[in-house]
């Protein structure tokens, strides 16, 4: 896994070729070395990705969330229309940071 800390969130990207595998290692990884991070997730190498593969990050982005840290999945894979309200799914690493920086100012609103 490549990890790119920046200043106010880290991007996550998959070395390997396995959603699945990447997925399941990021469940026992992020709690004991992220959760305290706002992650933004890069799978825009994965051009075929279905929406089951992205349900796979779904218990991922509840943790996050719910610890008032931001988790935002960026992919061009899949249509936004499709994807569930649970997850935060973006198609660039711009959009991935302007949303964190949104929902940080939501926080501090107290939203």
């Amino acid at each position: 896994m490549k990890v790119d800390k920046h200043e106010n969130h880290i991007v996550l990207t998959d070395e390997r070729d396995d959603i699945g595998r990447f997925a399941s290692y990021l469940e026992h990884k992020v709690p004991a070395s992220y959760e305290n991070d706002h992650l933004v997730l890069d799978l825009l190498k994965y051009r075929n990705l279905t929406l089951a593969q992205l349900l796979l990050f779904l218990k991922l982005s509840s943790y996050q969330r719910g610890g008032k840290h931001s988790f935002v999945i960026v992919t061009e894979a899949i249509e936004i229309e499709d994807i569930p309200d649970e997850l935060v799914i973006v198609p660039t690493l711009q959009e991935a940071v302007d949303i964190i920086d949104m929902e940080e100012i939501e926080r501090d609103l107290g939203f």
